[in-house]
């Protein structure tokens, strides 16, 4: 069978060709078309074998051809929003000879990067940022005076989120600085486009057409008002019932569409008469297909939009290892058990059905299930709405992007009180797909706020007792983090507990009496767990608590683990301020560090980790078993070595 991933060898010669995109702006359209069939054959084989985001790159390789050949980049400033479509772009500017080491330690970031290249003027992988950030590179190229466009690719799923809208009613500051490229890929704004649509753009977006319709605004503006009103929604009508953009002439921007964006010899011309567009910011709509020009990913677009490594020839993903059940498999088999027992249960995600396990709950109760978009802010604001009129809303978010309804959940949630449950995915270190998408600061950001619970599973067992105990809290708001990948082993209870509110556990030792106390939050419990073994190894009596809760603390657990252990350490996968802040603080409010006692808290570095395997990253952070047994036994030789200093003083 042949490959379709490999690229012919005259199409291998004229990639060969391409250093930068500078090249591309010499070439014909046949020879174009030559390198978008590389490209594709390029990104195919470069993600079969690291993963990654494929169909969606797939949509819009033409698309970035015809842009490049166009633009003046990296002078004219190309923003890609979320990035997940940006391999291709990848490809032509520089980076093709280490495309294979896309997402992997020490490679290519998965999105665009701004210390990666200048081609990348703005760093994204978080939906719907790629107008305002155009914007602003346009309307600071207008104060400075000088020459160059910004172009903003966004996709028809970005635009379901509300900042893409408040860039765009921003956007005449900009003039004809900014353009708009609208990918839509789901078919969701347009219906099919053709040759009509094709010649409509080209037509709409011509120098004369334009000088024509500013030509006939000028004339209608002497005549009479109500004439001049008329002749005004005449030509917004006309072209809103031929292209469907009045949507977009309301926000102040010229619109061209829809146009075929794999089809060169449309996408080309139109580029170039919005590029020399006379006034305005312009919003071109294109249609694409994600996966196009690889038949697995044509079929299965939801399938290959995000994958493992596979078999290029066959398509065929790379299996997991068998293992125990994911986090997000468990929570989500938990909630449908809960909303099973209680018809009030109802579920939340925006955007991520499937990443949050949210799809299943929807097969098993539609009328109880929401998918927002890409809207984390009214996806707060609505469940606190639900939460007020009796409903026992879970909120499905993962953490990263939690962060973007910071406001919702402080102003919306934690100042009224409101029983909203909040199910945090991806917690802690995610992997490959880097800092952009870690869940660092969520206990941080969480446990500072009064009124809301913090929990954290340290394994899947736990996992399950945590959905229980949220869905029974209606005193107010409750958070459960459970981090991305597989759980634990850990043997799955028949029957889910009601944990009681701010109360850790024992796992090993004695909280009475022993030398070295070992506070977990979350699922470095195991890695606590090894290095208690070492520690016993060494003749060092050690107790380990899962503290379960991150706010309320267990102060009563803590303070007597205080007063009969020389070294505490906390541990968690989340960032300072977390955990430990809040253990130190309670011990110095009650003078418990008076008498000599030793705390230390572990936590994620002061910086933004990039992208490699999570054992690696947990590795570079410092919190695996030998750095917890590293951190309490230069606990102890600093203990004893002031003691041995005061000795000799003494």
């Amino acid at each position: 069978m042949e490959d379709p991933a490999a690229p012919h060898p005259s199409a291998t010669d004229v990639l060969d060709r391409v250093t930068s995109p500078a090249d591309l702006r010499g070439m014909d359209l046949a020879q174009l078309r030559e390198v978008a069939d590389a490209v594709r054959g390029e990104m195919i084989a470069a993600v079969g074998q690291t993963g990654g985001h494929l169909g969606s790159g797939l949509g819009v390789v033409e698309l970035t051809v015809a842009l490049h050949h166009v633009f003046d980049t990296p002078h004219d400033r190309l923003v890609w929003d979320v990035g997940h479509q940006a391999y291709p772009h990848k490809i032509l500017t520089g980076r093709r000879e280490r495309i294979a080491t896309l997402r992997q330690g020490g490679g290519l970031s998965g999105f665009t990067r701004r210390s990666e290249s200048e081609y990348d003027p703005f760093g994204a992988a978080h939906s719907s940022t790629s107008i305002s950030a155009a914007l602003g590179f346009a309307v600071a190229r207008r104060l400075a005076g000088e020459p160059g466009k910004a172009i903003a690719v966004i996709g028809d799923g970005a635009m379901s989120a509300g900042m893409a809208y408040e860039a765009m009613n921003n956007a005449k500051v900009a003039g004809n600085r900014l353009i708009v490229i609208l990918n839509d890929n789901d078919m969701s704004i347009a219906p099919p486009v053709g040759g009509l649509s094709a010649y409509l753009a080209k037509l709409v977006s011509s120098r004369p057409f334009l000088e024509l319709r500013e030509l006939a605004k000028k004339l209608s503006r002497r005549l009479p008002e109500p004439l001049h009103q008329a002749a005004r929604r005449t030509d917004e009508f006309a072209r809103g019932m031929a292209m469907g953009g009045t949507l977009f002439e309301e926000l102040g921007f010229y619109y061209v569409g829809p146009i075929d964006g794999h089809n060169l010899d449309h996408l080309v011309p139109v580029l170039e008469n919005v590029r020399d567009a006379a006034e305005g910011p312009c919003l071109v709509h294109v249609v694409t297909q994600k996966g196009k020009g690889y038949a697995p990913a044509e079929a299965s677009a939801d399938k290959y939009h995000g994958v493992s490594k596979f078999n290029v020839v066959t398509g065929e993903l790379a299996k997991a290892p068998a293992g125990p059940p994911s986090y997000t498999g468990v929570f989500a088999q938990a909630l449908i058990a809960e909303a099973t027992r209680d018809s009030s249960i109802c579920a939340i995600t925006a955007a991520m059905p499937s990443g949050t396990g949210l799809d299943k709950f929807a097969a098993r109760f539609p009328e109880r299930s929401f998918d927002v978009g890409i809207a984390e802010q009214h996806a707060v604001t609505f469940a606190a709405g639900l939460a007020a009129q009796g409903m026992r809303p879970f909120c499905a978010i993962y953490s990263t992007f939690l962060q973007r309804a910071f406001d919702q959940v402080v102003h919306d949630v934690a100042i009224q009180n409101l029983p909203v449950r909040f199910a945090i995915d991806r917690a802690g270190l995610v992997g490959a797909d880097g800092a952009t998408h870690a869940g660092s600061f969520d206990v941080t950001y969480l446990a500072t706020l009064p009124n809301l619970v913090v929990m954290a599973a340290a394994d899947e067992a736990e996992l399950v007792h945590m959905v229980h105990t949220a869905a029974m809290h209606d005193a107010g708001p409750i958070a459960l983090r459970y981090p991305r990948g597989n759980g634990t082993g850990a043997a799955m209870p028949a029957t889910p507990e009601r944990l009681e509110i701010g109360k850790g556990r024992i796992v090993r030792g004695n909280e009475r009496q022993g030398k070295i106390a070992l506070l977990s939050l979350g699922t470095r419990l195991a890695e606590a767990l090894k290095a208690a073994d070492t520690l016993e190894a060494r003749g060092l009596a050690t107790t380990v608590a899962d503290l379960r809760f991150a706010k309320p603390l267990d102060e009563a657990l803590i303070t007597r683990l205080m007063a009969t252990h020389e070294v505490i350490v906390t541990i968690e996968e989340a960032s300072i301020g977390g955990l430990g802040a809040h253990v130190l603080t309670l011990a110095s409010d009650r003078g418990l560090t008076d008498n000599g006692l030793r705390i230390r808290t572990m936590r994620l570095p002061d910086l933004f980790q990039d992208h490699d395997s999570p054992e690696k990253q947990y590795d570079e952070a410092g919190l695996n078993a030998p750095h917890i047994v590293e951190t309490v036994l230069k606990a102890l030789r600093w203990n004893e070595t002031r003691l041995g200093d005061a000795g000799a003083h003494g």
